[in-house]
C-alpha cells in the first residue's frame, strides 16, 4: 500500500495537471540595475538552470543611470555581474572582464572569470512566506564593486556590499592586467593558481576540505560581508520577505 506521503503527492500532481491547483501569487517586485561607475558598464545577468532568462541576459548601461524590469512572479535564482572594457557591433560584444561568450544578450552563459557577483534568490520559503535571499560573492574573483539593496521588505533586511575598489590593492599574484599594463579586475585563488584545493574540488570539496586561503582572507579583510570561497559562510544573515524592489548597484 502506498504511504501517505506518496498518496498525497499523487493527489497534488493529479489536480496540477487538471489545472486545478496553482501556484501562490506572489507581491510584485522590481529588479534594478544601477551603474553608478563614471564609465559604462554591461550587466549580465545568468538565472540558474530551468529559470527564465531575463532581459535576453545582457544589456547596455551609461555611466550615472539605471534599468527597472518586472522579477519574475515565480521561484527565481540567479547572478548579476559587470562586464566592463567592452567593444563590439550589433549583437556582438567583447569585454575585458566578464565577458560571456562575446555577446551583447548572454542568453543564459554565465560571465568569465574574474568577476563581481550579486546572487539572487527569489520567492523561496516554506507556507505562506515570501522569502528573497541575495549576497554578493568574489569567489570567481573582483572587477567591479557592487552592493544588493532591498526596499521595503518585511524582516530583516540588510545591504550587504563589496564596495571598495580591489584592483587598488590586489596582490601583484592575483592581478588581471590589460596590454598596457593597468588592473583591470584582481583574479581568486583558483582562478590564478588552479589548484584543487584553491578551487575547492575533487578531495577538497565539503566543508570539511574546502578552506580559506591566503588569497581568499584578503578578500574577506576588503569586504567581509562577501563570500569568498565555495565553502565560506557569510559574516551577515539575512531573513527578508517580499521586498517591492532589489536594486543591485554598481561602484556603490
Amino acid at each position: 500500500m502506498a504511504s501517505p506521503k506518496l498518496l498525497l503527492l499523487l493527489v497534488a500532481t493529479s489536480l496540477l495537471s487538471c489545472g486545478l491547483l496553482v501556484a501562490a501569487d506572489y507581491a510584485p517586485m522590481t529588479l534594478t540595475v544601477v551603474n553608478n561607475c563614471p564609465y559604462p558598464v554591461w550587466p549580465g545577468i545568468q538565472a540558474n538552470s530551468g529559470h527564465d532568462v531575463l532581459e535576453g541576459g545582457g544589456f547596455f548601461l551609461p555611466p550615472l543611470s539605471h534599468k527597472s524590469f518586472p522579477a519574475p512572479a515565480h521561484p527565481w535564482s540567479g547572478r548579476i555581474w559587470a562586464r566592463t572594457g567592452c567593444a563590439g557591433a550589433g549583437a556582438q560584444l567583447h569585454c575585458a572582464t566578464g565577458d560571456c561568450g562575446g555577446r551583447l544578450q548572454c542568453g543564459g552563459l554565465g560571465g568569465a572569470a574574474p568577476a563581481t557577483l550579486a546572487q539572487v534568490n527569489l520567492h523561496h520559503g516554506n507556507g505562506n512566506s515570501d522569502q528573497t535571499s541575495y549576497g554578493v560573492s568574489v569567489v570567481d574573483g573582483f572587477n567591479v564593486g557592487l552592493s544588493v539593496t532591498p526596499h521595503e521588505g518585511r524582516g530583516n533586511c540588510p545591504v550587504l556590499a563589496c564596495r571598495k575598489n580591489l584592483t587598488e590593492t590586489c596582490p601583484s599574484e592575483l592581478q588581471l592586467r590589460s596590454p598596457a599594463g593597468s588592473v583591470l579586475a584582481c583574479k581568486s585563488g583558483c582562478e590564478a593558481f588552479r589548484t584543487d584545493e584553491l578551487c575547492c574540488r575533487n578531495m577538497y570539496n565539503s566543508p570539511r576540505t574546502c578552506r580559506a586561503s591566503k588569497y581568499s582572507e584578503f578578500f574577506k579583510r576588503e569586504c567581509p560581508q562577501a563570500f569568498t570561497y565555495a565553502h565560506d559562510s557569510p559574516s551577515l544573515t539575512h531573513d527578508c520577505a517580499a521586498p517591492r524592489e532589489l536594486k543591485v548597484i554598481f561602484c556603490h
